[in-house]
């Protein structure tokens, strides 16, 4: 049987399995064409059933060494202890498999232990021995602390055998044994194993067969991947088959494939992704003690791997890792993380404490701390003191230690000339250090945010009270005296606890030397908060350049009137910016900022986007040609390809943003928007809440959350979080429309009329008195018809955005016209569209219109 016609039962096979029992018999009468042998192979493996597996699922090596080896004696019979075999004397066996037996042996040469695995087929047979030597001389080349190291790929005595590191510790799936490990554990297992992946898969080596039983944890506590590479396919043993039976006998019992990715059960091209997919299943296991697929035969496990979603993660896993593992699972590869890095990455970003190890903000709104529990909070507390359990001990008397997440804030530095004309310097200079700090140690110390910080400039408040109110354990606050071309800068850092100086210094340098000393302080911060930076950061902070004082005193006064955000601000902040590049052209942050500039001008109105987009566009690509660390620029790319509905793209601007600063909140919001776009709302509210922890006081980012909230059904939920907002800044337009919606769907109309006054009601006061007038002649639904039809109809000198047509005659139960406008907000690229594709409204009401489908995949969006 040659590998093609493998290939065409075995796709054939799995579309079978796809599909209810009541409706294959048809498919395949239709898929096989009158080929008889065709149809009676794959009638043959439905009713196998589990004896299916050895064809189509079982490690590749154990099916060839199953065949080579069944009709001769095994070729290990003799090594008994004592026996050599190369330079290794046998001591005992430790294991066996299809591919052979692992015995653990002397190196003679090398004075070691090693783990032997002979492998079970006869060396002159190039069919079964040339990919599993070859993957195996692949995986020797590996050098990493979490894999098992392969020394010696070799043959003796007529037998091939791979030496191989021996491991003194227990599989992980031992340690699973149908129980969840502790969190800690689960986090650092999770984190070794992607480590490793991601070592191996820059390497070009894929494993293949990754699951617990290949994890093995050390006596240590480290935990080692074992057998990389030895789980492909042989094809070429399939051109010496006849008939699918010659490979899968009757009763052969092999064992669950639950790790397969569903590439591999259609027998399909796999890649590192797959490997990706065996992470997923491994975190799965460890955070719920069971697997998330699991049938009573293995057909029946295909198809739900093949069909169905995961079975539900316990309710007290933490919604980012929740986000994590379903990421893993998806079933296209090309919807999965595209590296190993990246899961790494984000499971260090949830263990360190940027995502908090616990139940999302649905959890914790409902948290109340009733009087009768203090006395029960005090007895468990003294007794985590006293166990020291997470650290508590150190958190709650004394310094960090070395692994506890912190939170820090820097506060306004204060302007000490008096001189209003000199606030750019001071506010600059608490953004770069704002800035600096992020990247320190992003994984453990989270910097909040400029605007929510910004809010305490020139306001006496006690420090505690600051903490308070943003969550931080420690701020950092200072002064600025600029005076010709010398700077002194004073710098303290106070813990909130106990309102005490953890350090304190003053700094007088020349202007051009103004990197060296913001990178002096995010120094002397690091080493008072016991930071270990990570070489690249110390190298960092090393090689600051000296600026152009010019250039640098332009940049800064750029920023200053950009953050203010009127038109007249947007238009200094841009003349100022192109000073900087006068003075210095490789000034890589000053074209960052004029990509900003023109963003806002474009979001805010004040251009149009087919001017703004472009040169905004512009700028942000050659700030990263000139560094490509800018996290900045890569959000505004994000943002653009959000817009243009390139989701790919601005997926991967936003993730790389965020790669770049972990702390940069504005790239969570718009990440949030286009993850709910696509349809993956764990996700997307992972992203948004870490932006409202990150900015606790930015009204703009809490009007998001609420919509994010909205988006996923959490009506009342929504609805308090937008009001909070409007609260803080009742000009929100976008909390307004949450309130409309959400008072809508949860069937208040009354109080959805007041938000679709808020949300609509800018066009004018006709829009008002429409509202008004329609519920008074017939109730909410006359209320939505009578605005949109005027709405419709256009309005005197504005521009009105198809979307805001179409909303209000979808809640008056016109779905054609409803339709009609929305077809018009694809044409005029209306940049709401995403916001009405993931409305649980739109999608009540249009979900199974054909129509409704047609317009989502024009906008490149999911069903």
């Amino acid at each position: 049987m040659d590998a093609d016609r493998w290939q065409r039962i075995s796709r054939l096979y799995q579309a079978a399995l796809e599909r209810p029992v009541d409706e294959r018999r048809a498919f395949l009468d239709a898929a096989c064409s009158g080929d008889e042998a065709l149809r009676g192979e794959v009638d043959s493996l439905l009713a196998r059933g589990a004896s299916a597996e050895a064809f189509l699922v079982a490690p590749a090596a154990d099916a060839v060494a199953d065949r080579l080896t069944k009709n001769s004696k095994p070729l290990h019979a003799g090594l008994e202890p004592g026996v050599k075999l190369g330079s290794y004397q046998i001591e005992r066996t430790l294991g066996r498999g299809g591919t052979g037996v692992v015995f653990l042996a002397y190196d003679t040469t090398l004075h070691r232990q090693v783990a032997l695995k002979v492998l079970g087929a006869p060396v002159d047979d190039e069919t079964a021995h040339a990919q599993l030597l070859r993957e195996a001389r692949n995986a020797a080349a590996l050098n990493h602390p979490n894999i098992c190291a392969v020394y010696e790929v070799g043959e003796a005595n007529g037998c091939a055998f791979i030496a191989m590191e021996y491991v003194d510790g227990q599989p992980l799936s031992d340690r699973l044994a149908g129980s969840a490990l502790p969190f800690e554990e689960a986090m650092r297992y999770g984190t070794e194993a992607a480590d490793a992946l991601a070592y191996a898969h820059d390497n070009g080596v894929v494993h293949r067969d990754f699951k617990a039983a290949n994890a093995m944890v050390t006596a240590a506590g480290r935990l080692k991947i074992v057998d990389f590479g030895l789980a492909r396919r042989d094809d070429a043993l399939l051109a010496d088959a006849t008939t699918i039976a010659s490979l899968a006998p009757a009763g052969v019992a092999v064992g669950t494939p639950y790790a397969m990715a569903p590439e591999q059960v259609r027998g399909g091209v796999t890649d590192a992704r797959t490997d990706i997919w065996a992470l997923g299943v491994l975190l799965y296991e460890m955070v719920s003690g069971a697997k998330p697929f699991a049938a009573p035969t293995t057909p029946e496990l295909f198809s739900s791997i093949l069909r169905d979603a995961p079975a539900p993660l316990p309710d007290a896993t933490p919604v980012a890792l929740r986000s994590v593992i379903e990421r893993c699972l998806e079933k296209g590869p090309e919807r999965r993380y595209e590296h190993a890095r990246e899961v790494r990455a984000a499971l260090e970003a949830i263990d360190a404490g940027s995502v908090p190890p616990r139940a999302g903000w649905r959890a914790r709104v409902r948290r109340r701390a009733g009087v009768a529990a203090a006395a029960t909070g005090l007895a468990v507390a003294a007794l985590l003191i006293g166990v020291n359990v997470g650290g508590l001990r150190e958190r709650l008397g004394g310094s960090p230690s070395a692994a506890d997440p912190i939170k820090l804030a820097v506060l306004p530095f204060e302007n000490l000339t008096g001189d209003p004309e000199q606030e750019y310097f001071s506010d600059g200079l608490t953004d770069e250090m704002i800035t600096q700090l992020g990247r320190l140690h992003p994984q453990r110390l989270s910097v909040i945010a400029r605007t929510s910080s910004m809010r305490y400039k020139k306001r006496d408040i006690a420090i505690d009270q600051i903490g308070r109110e943003l969550g931080v354990d420690y701020v950092l606050e200072g002064s600025a005296r600029r005076e010709g071309s010398r700077v002194r800068i004073s710098a303290t850092l106070i813990q909130v606890r106990d309102q005490t100086q953890r350090w304190t210094d003053s700094f007088d340098r020349e202007l051009a030397g103004i990197l060296a000393l913001q990178s002096d302080v995010a120094r002397s911060v690091a080493g008072s908060l016991r930071l270990t930076l990570l070489p690249a950061e110390q190298t960092r902070l090393a090689s600051a350049r000296p600026v152009n004082p010019e250039a640098y005193e332009a940049y800064l006064k750029g920023r200053f009137h950009m953050q203010r955000r009127t038109r007249s601000d947007l238009d200094v902040a841009l003349e100022y910016f192109e000073v900087a590049l006068a003075k210095d052209p490789g000034y890589a942050a000053a074209y960052a900022g004029i990509a900003i500039v023109w963003n806002l001008r474009s979001f805010t109105g004040y251009v149009a986007p087919s001017e703004a987009t472009p040169k905004a566009k512009a700028a942000a690509v050659k700030a990263l040609e000139l560094d490509g660390t800018l996290a900045l620029a890569h959000a505004v790319l994000g943002g653009i390809a959000r817009a243009d509905w390139d989701w790919e793209t601005s997926e991967r601007e936003y993730r790389r943003a965020i790669a770049l600063d972990l702390n940069l909140a504005g790239a969570r919001d718009g990440y949030a928007g286009v993850l709910m776009a696509l349809k993956r709302p764990e996700e997307a509210m992972a992203q948004i809440e870490l932006a409202v922890q990150l900015d606790p006081l930015n009204a703009n980012f809490q009007a998001s959350y609420g919509m994010n909230l909205y988006f996923v059904r959490r009506y009342d939920e929504a609805i308090v979080q937008s009001q909070n907002a409007l609260r803080k800044s009742p000009e929100l337009i976008g909390a307004h429309c949450v309130l409309w919606h959400a008072f809508n769907i949860t069937g208040r109309p009354e109080q959805a009329l007041k938000g679709a006054e808020g949300c609509i009601g800018f066009y004018g006061r006709e829009v008002k008195d429409a509202l008004v007038r329609g519920y008074s002649e017939g109730g909410y639904p006359r209320a939505m018809r009578q605005v949109a039809d005027l709405l419709a109809s256009g309005m005197s000198g504005v521009h009105v955005a198809p979307i805001d047509v179409f909303l209000p005659y979808l809640h008056a139960g016109e779905k054609d016209l409803a339709l009609e406008w929305l077809s018009r907000a694809v044409e005029l690229r209306d940049p709401q569209l995403d916001g009405a594709a993931a409305d649980p409204f739109s999608n009540d009401r249009l979900g199974d219109d054909p129509r409704f489908q047609e317009i989502l995949r024009r906008a490149r969006l999911p069903n």
